[in-house]
């Protein structure tokens, strides 16, 4: 994937809100909070980083989420 410009505009399809669980460690493998998809209003929890961008592909990329 290519990075964008950062005078990218921002798509509200492309907006999250992200919520981390009070006390939780700010670590890769231990990040513990919910997020959810603004406009299709999908939403999990997670507890490491790789859950949160596996949530994050599966909403913006569905047809990569089988890979």
């Amino acid at each position: 994937m290519l990075p964008l410009p950062l005078d990218a505009p921002f798509s509200p399809h492309w907006a999250f809100v992200v919520q981390l669980r009070e006390g939780t460690t700010l670590t890769p493998e231990a990040l513990h909070g919910r997020v959810e998809h603004i406009v299709s209003g999908q939403a999990t929890h997670f507890s490491s980083v790789e859950d949160l961008l596996a949530f994050v592909v599966r909403v913006l990329h569905p047809q990569h989420a089988a890979d």
